[in-house]
């Protein structure tokens, strides 16, 4: 029987620290794993939410039928809340989005467009709405279309992170909207977490150390890659997937950020895109070319990118894997259970607390 969440809880577990974000969505400590595609499975998200955090499906590689199973397998593995990621400029985002309501998230975290349909229907049976941002404008506008909270995703993070590093992106949006924040980018410890705190947030995406947990499906042979690689074994470039990407640094990534996408092969791998994603081959490869050029070659430029991810994290194949990290990999020398690194985080970050008291 599939536990039903018509509503977040209101009264979370007690905890030692409790924010805005903690109280909001009815967790137990302000840490978040962010959707990551591949990484965030059902299972890595139920331990994240059952050690008592909160954990964000990934359903970039998912089509609406495998994402509404994926939501019913989080349920059988935990009771506690949990979120549905959608990056919205993506083929089937929406579907996949409404399944999501369909099923009635706890939490819906949308990036890459506009979210007020998801907040609206969200908010009507008592989800909750983090809108992912990485400008003022941005959270502003997140903010007008009903968002709860946000997440703010700075340079230093995995994949698409924004131009402006969290230490000044954090507090910048802080000034921009009294929204509560999750800061992501450049976190994977407690000390991190007290910074985090101190520049206006109000718990942290922590990505990149959650890829390297023992629940985390991530190749173990890419772990052992990641572990050996310090905070500057990182590439940031435009030309992987047509937005600012952060990956590691591979003779495979170097290869893959040479140079972009032209149009013609852009309308090939937008076919095979299609395919994969059961929607109509002519309508997106040969009407895209012709009506809508550049979001073509954006969709093309997602589709070559999203298998190069999978090749990374799944079969830990680096010679034409690319694997999206961030620069906190510098930080990361061990892969614990999600619960131990959460103990750890926890105690690492009280400890900070007090010694900065202590000044």
């Amino acid at each position: 029987m599939h536990q039903q969440y018509s509503e977040l809880p209101n009264q979370p577990t007690p905890s030692a620290m409790q924010t805005a974000i903690t109280r909001l969505f009815g967790i137990q400590h302000p840490l978040l794993c962010p959707g990551m595609s591949y990484i965030a499975t059902p299972e890595l998200v139920a331990a994240v939410s059952n050690a008592g955090g909160l954990g964000i499906l990934a359903t970039g590689p998912l089509n609406a039928e495998q994402t509404r199973s994926a939501i019913r397998r989080i349920r059988e593995l935990t009771d506690k809340p949990f979120g549905i990621g959608c990056t919205l400029m993506m083929p089937g985002a929406a579907d996949n989005a409404q399944v999501a309501l369909e099923e009635r998230a706890p939490v819906i975290n949308y990036s890459l467009g506009k979210g007020d349909w998801i907040a609206k229907a969200a908010h009507a049976y008592g989800g909750k709405v983090l809108a992912t941002v990485v400008t003022e404008k941005h959270a502003k506008s997140a903010e007008k279309c009903g968002a709860d909270a946000l997440l703010v995703t700075g340079h230093e993070a995995a994949a698409h992170g924004g131009s402006v590093t969290s230490l000044v992106l954090t507090p910048a949006i802080r000034r921009a909207s009294a929204l509560p924040i999750v800061a992501a980018g450049g976190f994977a410890d407690g000390a991190g977490l007290i910074a985090a705190l101190a520049l206006g947030a109000d718990a942290v995406a922590m990505g990149s150390r959650l890829a390297m947990t023992r629940e985390s499906p991530v190749h173990a042979a890419t772990k052992e890659m990641v572990l050996q690689r310090g905070a500057a074994d990182t590439l940031y470039s435009k030309n992987f997937d047509g937005l600012w990407c952060r990956m590691m640094d591979t003779p495979a990534s170097r290869r893959a950020c040479r140079k972009p996408l032209g149009l013609l092969p852009a309308a090939f791998r937008a076919s095979q895109m299609a395919r994969r994603m059961g929607m109509p081959v002519m309508k997106v490869a040969i009407g895209g070319m012709l009506s809508q050029p550049q979001a073509l070659r954006q969709l093309a430029l997602f589709g070559a990118a999203t298998e190069s991810i999978r090749l990374a994290i799944q079969e830990g194949n680096h010679e034409k894997g690319v694997q999206l990290i961030g620069q906190a990999q510098g930080l990361i020398d061990d892969v614990p259970s999600v619960a131990e690194l959460f103990a750890r985080v926890m105690a690492d970050a009280q400890a900070c607390r007090a010694r900065i008291a202590s000044l």
